[in-house]
């Protein structure tokens, strides 16, 4: 007899495995008992207190020797002299002669395609009128109840307070404190400050003026520029490419792709499809709009009194009467004194405003007509351009050999066409095994059956009597 397979060793595409459980060393057979090898063997000792640790402790330790100041950078670096970085004198602008390709790839490859408007494929819009009518009764109507509520009664309490019939009589601590008296103007013994005029003429000469020292300004130096000299030699415009390409003759490569088979149908189209059989136009009418309610006005007269109106009670209050004393107007005849501090202090000086110091010009303007030259202009110079011949063979000539092309490869060579089997582990119950068990890893066992037994599962749908299975 033949060991019985696991799911994993039938398996031909290596994609199935077995549900794997936890793992464990022996099945639970019987009870579970707490001893253990360790217990058994482990020897008890007495109070051993644990080692001491002998990792310093984490505190901050001083240094107590003299810092001497020095660090590595000033240990390690050297001064050296520094000097300016020589002044690049920028190459004189040459420009290239001749006219400018401004052809592209695109505008000469582009073809331009007449686009029209894109016809909307949305439907038309139906309206669904409907002949019924709705006669439903909405929860809200079908639940509410209108209950009679009763006005609920005033628990006002009433107001005792009576007001006083006697006139108030008692004064205030200011009015019995305060006596009203007469305010006299208090003299000022402020000293009159009168200004003193002088009568030296004013100097206007400042430290600018009296130090400042006109130089004269050296002349400009004049940098002529070298007259461009063009080479005498003529131009190479060999290029690698034109060196190294030679073009070589070969015919077409053959293409390998089958021919496109189309399939033709004899019969006549009918033109129906499922949609168009099951779909039945239908009768629609629009949708009535419900008509709203007439307002009813209800009847009888509207009661505007609230609970507010019936239960106020008018008082007569008089107004406060004010106990603050009448003020008393303050006038004074004496005349008014408009002088003040800054217009007895503050003279007017006859100040004259002082010349615009400027620099005289050291460039003379010019007085002749512009001449519009630039350096351009007159430097530029135009030559006549020679356009080089292309040596790239054209495209629309084939490549022509002698040589017949080969046209194999290594796929066509070694390629080695396969018929594919489908692995027996995607069945439930894989074809020509008979279930075994699973053990406590979760691996499924199962036993190959002879041929003849394999075609009565089958028939039976997978199950094989225990009585007819024979092992191969």
């Amino acid at each position: 007899m033949k060991p019985p397979q696991c799911l994993c060793q039938i398996c031909t595409c290596g994609r199935h495995r077995c549900p794997h459980n936890p793992t464990r060393i022996y099945d639970r057979v019987g009870e579970s008992t707490l001893i253990t090898e360790y217990v058994d063997k482990y020897p008890l000792y007495g109070n051993i207190p644990p080692a001491q640790s002998l990792k310093p402790k984490h505190e901050y330790q001083t240094h107590r020797g003299k810092m001497e100041g020095i660090t590595t950078f000033k240990s390690d670096y050297l001064p050296y002299d520094v000097t300016n970085r020589p002044v690049r004198v920028p190459a004189e602008c040459k420009p290239v002669t001749g006219e400018m390709d401004i052809g592209t790839t695109y505008r000469r490859d582009y073809n331009a395609h007449k686009i029209n408007p894109v016809i909307i494929v949305k439907p038309v819009q139906r309206k669904y009128n409907r002949e019924c009518t709705v006669n439903t009764i909405p929860t809200y109507r079908d639940d509410y109840r209108a209950w009679e509520v009763q006005r609920r009664e005033i628990n006002k309490v009433e107001n005792t307070y009576q007001l006083p019939t006697e006139k108030f009589g008692n004064s205030t601590t200011f009015q019995d404190s305060f006596f009203p008296r007469e305010i006299s103007l208090r003299k000022s013994f402020k000293p009159t400050v009168v200004t003193k005029l002088s009568d030296e003429p004013f100097t206007s000469v400042t430290s600018h003026r009296s130090d400042y020292v006109p130089h004269q300004l050296e002349p400009q130096l004049k940098v002529s520029k070298e007259e461009y000299k063009p080479n005498s030699q003529p131009f190479v415009d060999t290029t690698t490419h034109r060196c190294d390409f030679r073009g070589l003759a070969g015919e077409l490569p053959k293409s390998f792709k089958p021919e496109p088979s189309k399939v033709e149908v004899s019969a006549h189209f009918d033109g129906t499809t499922e949609f168009r059989d099951r779909f039945q136009p239908w009768a629609i009418s629009l949708p009535e709009v419900p008509k709203a309610k007439e307002y009813v006005p209800p009847t009888g007269n509207m009661d505007f009194n609230s609970t507010s109106h019936l239960a106020y009670i008018p008082h007569t209050i008089n107004p406060v009467v004010l106990m603050r004393p009448v003020e008393r107007s303050r006038r004074n005849n004496a005349p008014f004194q408009g002088n003040t501090t800054m217009r007895d202090s503050f003279q007017a000086w006859d100040i004259h405003r002082p010349e615009i110091v400027k620099k005289p010009q050291d460039i003379p303007k010019a007085s002749g007509k512009f001449d519009g030259m630039t350096t351009f202009r007159a430097h530029y110079r135009p030559h006549n351009i020679v356009l080089t011949q292309s040596c790239k063979p054209s495209k629309m000539a084939p490549l022509q050999s002698s040589a017949p092309f080969t046209d194999e490869t290594l796929y066509r060579t070694e390629y080695t066409p396969k018929k594919q089997e489908v692995c027996p582990a995607t069945y439930p119950s894989p074809p020509g095994y008979v279930f075994v068990n699973t053990d406590s890893h979760g691996h499924k066992f199962f036993r190959r059956v002879s041929p003849d037994v394999s075609k009565i599962a089958h028939a039976n749908g997978n199950h094989v009597p225990k009585e007819i299975a024979v092992v191969s």
